[in-house]
């Protein structure tokens, strides 16, 4: 049985970094010191600073409250911030979903993340605090706008006489377009809310394709492609490429195990756990490969009880799984 998505989950799945991160950034550069770092943070009530190249503005080391603390206990305020910024540093990209930013937090403990634009420069800081932030104006939003999220195609089916009719949505998925990674999962989450799909439901299938979307940006060689027939029992997506195939696929639905380059891990993709979140949200899931000739994956999401699509869904119904959702 698929398992329970909550709207904050799916939300991390919608925002971009670039909506939740705060884009005033106070920085200072290699020819500051360390007392010129404690002021700043006391003056801005931070707790890591930016170090950028003055000449290109690229950032090259962040200092933080930890690295403070050492220079306060060698009693070494006066010495120059590059003897004790950090120079190994993880950053995210300012058009990744916020669920990119999630996994780097999980995975490296750390408290604040340097956020980079299209040409690698610094364009803002993402903190924990941004991210809760963040989720509940979003959230508030949600609550504004519920009563138009599901107003058209309520009743697709409900006229139409044919043994089996069906709706079928296409997309395109480009190899590294990370810019639009996400798109077309949200675009199909939004035509089921459309069509009358509680809540619950549309997430399921949203974070699904997005899961298999983002394995076509990273892991294929000319992208790939995704089909969605809507029938009024039952969601399959498709999702297909022409290489370079799974070697193992039992070994790739572990969680944690990942074939992405350093380069992908590099921008805070490569997490292994893309497969393991399909299964979960998918009622059935099959994935099939072949070295040098691609992947087909199959999720399919079982319509039962109250999950209605495209058959005359009505306010009623739609208010009662709302507050189930909630």
């Amino acid at each position: 049985m698929a398992g329970s998505i909550t709207r904050v989950e799916e939300l991390a799945y919608i925002l971009k970094i670039s909506e939740v991160m705060s884009s005033q950034v106070k920085t200072l550069n290699p020819h500051n010191t360390m007392q010129d770092v404690l002021e700043c943070m006391r003056e801005n009530r931070i707790s890591g600073i930016p170090i950028v190249d003055q000449e290109n503005q690229s950032l090259i080391g962040m200092v933080s409250t930890e690295d403070l603390i050492r220079c306060l206990a060698n009693q070494d305020v006066q010495s120059n911030l590059q003897k004790y910024m950090s120079t190994r540093l993880v950053t995210v990209n300012s058009f990744d979903h916020l669920t990119e930013a999630l996994k780097l937090f999980a995975k490296t403990g750390l408290g604040r993340l340097p956020v980079l634009d299209e040409k690698g420069a610094l364009t803002g800081i993402l903190t924990k605090g941004d991210v809760t932030y963040g989720l509940l104006r979003a959230l508030q939003h949600d609550y504004q706008e519920e009563e138009v999220r599901i107003y058209r195609a309520s009743h697709l089916f409900e006229d139409i006489e044919s043994d089996r009719t069906s709706l079928i949505l296409r997309y395109t998925i480009q190899h590294f377009d990370f810019t639009n990674g996400g798109a077309a999962s949200s675009k199909i989450k939004r035509a089921l809310l459309r069509m009358g799909a509680n809540a619950q439901l549309a997430r399921r299938v949203g974070i699904g394709t997005y899961e298999a979307e983002m394995n076509l940006i990273i892991h294929t060689t000319n992208g790939g492609s995704i089909h969605v027939e809507i029938e009024p029992h039952q969601i399959a997506v498709y999702a297909w490429d022409d290489g370079p195939g799974i070697a193992d696929v039992q070994l790739a639905m572990q969680p944690g195990y990942s074939t992405a380059t350093e380069e992908i891990r590099e921008l805070g993709f490569g997490a292994g756990m893309g497969l393991t979140n399909i299964s979960r949200c998918a009622d059935e899931m099959d994935l099939r490969s072949e070295l040098g000739k691609g992947t087909h994956l199959t999720m399919k999401f079982l319509l039962t009880g109250e999950d209605v699509v495209g058959e005359g869904y009505t306010s009623k119904t739609k208010k009662e799984s709302s507050k189930n959702d909630a």
